[in-house]
């Protein structure tokens, strides 16, 4: 089900068009009876780990390069 509301009655009742959005109505503001937008729940990202091998990484992996190793890289 799809409610529309105009920006005006839209600005008064604000909070119960969010809950309607929570509850999963479909809700459309709109100027002047013309459609502008559907609001839309935000979805939360799910908590994703970096990575999927268990690798070990060694401390000075990311020490600044000595003078040798970027003699090395020319």
């Amino acid at each position: 089900m799809t409610t529309q509301y105009n920006v005006a009655e839209a600005k008064a009742q604000l909070s119960r068009i969010l809950d309607q959005v929570l509850a999963g109505e479909d809700v459309v503001l709109a100027r002047s009876g013309v459609p502008l937008a559907r609001l839309v729940p935000v979805e939360v990202p799910t908590r994703r780990e970096l990575g999927f091998l268990p690798l070990a990484m060694p401390d000075g992996r990311f020490d600044p390069l000595t003078e040798a190793e970027l003699a090395d890289w020319e």
